[in-house]
């Protein structure tokens, strides 16, 4: 699902993400089946009177407003994303992990398999990275979790109001959101799985007996919500993970180590172009040609004072 803004909303100097992401994937030649068909935001109250969704879930949901945004083919974007990256002339390690960072005058990071040492650093690994870019106590790490049904016939589309395929989610609570894909099958999303004390979201197993409860109820809550619905059939079960902040704004400043290093994440579920948007934005400030804005702030400044600042 491609969204314009954050889950905080519009931010300061945001600017528009929808346009920037378009741009990024036109020069680097990126195809993902890109679609800007807009998406809707449905809750239990306040719904149009001619919402073409009507589905019973905790009360009645109903389209309450439409917001700019669409869909697009997440593994496409990835792997067009990589191949301009390799063309440009960088190098994609898969599987190598980085388990520790020094900070020396030249941070040298620590592989699974080997080291690196990196002039300029962006951490943009999300929840899979909170010790290494300090983010242990600012932010929730969850896995949230998907579930996608077979192909349905486009009647069955019409009768649940999804026959426009524009994506969805909730503006209260319970939560869920999904979309149709361009094989009519739907993935439908909600539910969050913590992770164990150690908050390695890695040990999660998504095929465990709270994770497996959780997608039970999620497909039985969706048989529900309309006769139409009553007999769908379920594929695929999968949980991503995913990082919150209290606030519900992105992660974007400077690593408290270094004034060399950027840490960027937290996209609560509204990352799909806004990762990549802010990912260009952070690579002209690692190279001196844009400064952060003030929202993305998590530490102190004063936990930057006293660090150097390496030569560029």
């Amino acid at each position: 699902m491609v969204l314009s803004e954050s889950a905080a909303g519009d931010l300061p100097g945001l600017g528009d993400v929808l346009a920037g992401f378009q741009k990024i994937l036109q020069t680097l030649e990126v195809k993902c089946d890109l679609t800007l068909h807009g998406a809707w935001e449905i809750g239990r109250r306040g719904g149009r009177k001619s919402s073409p969704i009507e589905w019973q879930d905790s009360g009645t949901l109903r389209v309450v407003n439409e917001v700019p945004g669409g869909t697009l083919g997440p593994g496409k974007l990835v792997s067009g994303l990589a191949r301009a990256a390799h063309d440009a002339g960088a190098a994609i390690f898969e599987n190598h992990p980085v388990e520790k960072v020094v900070w020396e005058n030249v941070p040298e990071l620590k592989l699974s398999r080997g080291r690196l040492r990196a002039g300029r650093i962006l951490f943009a690994t999300n929840a899979l990275s909170l010790a290494l870019t300090g983010l242990k106590h600012d932010g929730h790490a969850r896995l949230t979790l998907a579930a996608s049904s077979e192909p349905v016939t486009d009647k069955l589309l019409e009768e649940i109001g999804l026959a426009e395929r524009k994506p969805f989610y909730t503006t209260d609570l319970p939560y869920l959101w999904g979309r149709v894909r361009h094989d009519n099958s739907i993935v439908w999303g909600a539910g969050l799985v913590a992770a164990p004390r150690s908050r390695n979201l890695e040990r999660v197993d998504i095929a465990g007996k709270k994770s497996s409860v959780m997608f039970d109820s999620l497909e039985n809550r969706i048989r529900n919500m309309h006769p139409a619905l009553a007999d769908i059939r379920f594929t695929r079960r999968w949980g991503g993970p995913i990082l919150f902040r209290d606030n519900w704004r992105p992660v974007f400043e400077r690593h408290p180590e270094s004034r060399d290093a950027i840490v960027l994440g937290a996209f609560a579920g509204h990352g799909v172009a806004l990762s990549s948007y802010l990912g260009r934005w952070a690579a002209e400030a690692l190279v001196g040609r844009r400064e952060l804005p003030s929202w993305g702030a998590h530490h102190h400044p004063q936990h930057l004072a006293h660090k150097k600042v390496h030569p560029r």
